[in-house]
């Protein structure tokens, strides 16, 4: 086991390695299939050291998901090979391939159509030690819906391995962070299901803060700091508050040692088995626990105080993480609870599922729900735009040619009312799309005089008779101003 922490050291070899904690409302559970034995996983991963290859082996050996058992399902009904099967299968490809990136805490309210093939997937940077928090309402007869976690590959030269998933029968998730990077989040429903959702994904902190009333804030000294003139680095944080505050237990586990020494003073270790790690708790007034305990979080451990070589220094607790096979590790983010609050959708709901179109020249479609966001494109006045959901007082929307993103809600407006009108001067072909050879949806006879909703490069959205909405080319049309 060493030499597998010291190549990766978050990696355990348990059954399916770091389990993601799943509150299940139903107690349905996933497909099974046969484990290989320990002593030969092990030997497989001597062979390809790196996190990434131990990764590689444990998605080799790790059960199968809900959402591969349904796509194995698919094929065996012949289904996969049907137009909307294929579409189910390229649609969770692509949603894991060409994921949106968001910030947290996050929060959407879409719509998810049974009439298509959706997957929604979205690309989120997380720290070790954060735990993830994903929650999924949907309205009506979802089905089953499948939420799935993956770990990105930050070259993009490899597939997204998948880390975690919530059982198909419920809409949470809470996975926590055993090695840092970019993590893909796919929801998808199974085939011809959906319905209004609102998703929340957050990330905070995986243990309960190690002092009472305290919060990071009262952190003062951080993880690598210099001591003794550059000697050596700090392998903790510093919490400061009044001597005999008490000092609580992060997390369930066993009190593996109660020692007095010469650097840390009166000291207590806490073994956290289910994240294989050891945390420290230095600089102690008193020790409460006994060696061996086993202690719940929140439990009181000790006392605040200034023992050991901080007898100089005002009360605090010295807090420590060490991985074995690793040594101490940064603390902050398994303790730092993010001040962002999740914003308030202030964007039309009503528009979801809707087209929009721009009411400003250069509209700016973004790559988050902010105004500090990356610019991805300028849209033209009246650019038309499918509302897929809205974010705050954002719509998450996709252009006509498949480019996604966020624009303002307060530079769109609703695409019913018509901007003017065209007449057509032959039989003219609506197109699903605005490209030449697109399939077409409907025809418009000589002299028809269609609605325009909106203009997409050289070509005009516009209502037919029988009011649906289709694509013909800007060229040769004779537009009439007014609505």
């Amino acid at each position: 086991m060493g030499t597998l922490h010291s190549t990766c050291p978050v990696t355990r070899m348990r059954s399916r390695g770091r389990q993601p904690t799943v509150r299940s409302r139903s107690g349905t559970g996933g497909s099974v299939r046969a484990r290989p034995s320990v002593a030969a996983l092990l030997a497989a991963v001597t062979l390809l050291p790196g996190c990434r290859h131990v990764d590689e082996i444990r998605e080799r050996f790790r059960d199968v998901t809900s959402h591969e058992s349904y796509a194995r399902s698919l094929e065996s009904a012949e289904l996969s090979e049907t137009a909307l099967g294929r579409e189910w299968t390229e649609a969770a490809r692509r949603a894991l391939l060409d994921p949106l990136p968001v910030e947290l805490p996050y929060r959407e309210e879409g719509y998810l159509s049974a009439d298509e093939a959706p997957a929604l997937g979205f690309l989120v940077d997380l720290e070790r030690g954060q735990r993830l928090s994903v929650d999924l309402e949907i309205v009506g007869e979802p089905g089953r819906v499948f939420v799935d976690l993956y770990r990105a590959d930050p070259s993009g030269e490899r597939e997204p391995l998948f880390v975690a998933s919530a059982d198909s029968a419920t809409n949470e998730l809470s996975y926590t962070v055993g090695r840092g990077g970019p993590f893909v989040l796919r929801i998808q429903p199974e085939l011809l299901r959906g319905g209004e959702y609102q998703l929340t994904v957050r990330s905070g902190a995986s243990l309960a803060f190690p002092v009472a009333g305290a919060d990071s804030r009262q952190i003062q000294s951080y993880f690598g700091a210099d001591r003794d003139g550059g000697r050596r680095s700090h392998h903790g944080v510093d919490i400061f508050m009044p001597r005999g505050t008490p000092v609580v237990a992060g997390t369930a586990g066993r009190v593996s040692r109660v020692r007095e020494t010469s650097r840390g003073g009166k000291v207590i270790w806490l073994r956290d088995r289910e994240q294989n790690q050891s945390l420290y708790y230095a600089h102690l007034d008193s020790q409460i626990v006994r060696e061996g305990a086993m202690v719940r979080p929140g439990q009181i451990l000790g006392l605040v105080g200034n023992t050991g070589n901080a007898r100089t220094t005002p009360p605090h607790l010295h807090f420590g993480i060490y991985l074995r096979g690793e040594g101490p590790v940064n603390p902050y983010p398994f303790l730092r609870e993010p001040s962002e609050r999740l914003p308030t959708l202030t964007a039309d709901r009503s528009l979801v599922d809707g087209w929009v179109r721009s009411t400003v020249d250069a509209a700016r479609l973004r790559g988050h729900p902010s105004a500090r966001a990356p610019v991805l494109v300028e849209l033209a006045l009246h650019t038309p735009a499918r509302v897929d959901a809205v974010a705050g007082a954002f719509y998450r929307i996709s252009l006509p040619d498949g480019r996604r993103g966020y624009v303002a809600a307060r530079l769109a407006e609703g695409a019913e009312e018509p901007l003017s009108r065209t007449t057509a001067d032959e039989a003219t072909p609506l197109r699903a799309l605005p490209l030449d050879g697109a399939p077409v949806v409907e025809r418009a006879g000589p002299g028809s005089t269609l609605p325009v909703l909106g203009t997409f490069e050289d070509y005009l959205m516009v209502r037919g008779a029988s009011g649906r909405t289709g694509w013909i080319p800007l060229v040769g049309q004779a537009a009439d101003a007014g609505g």
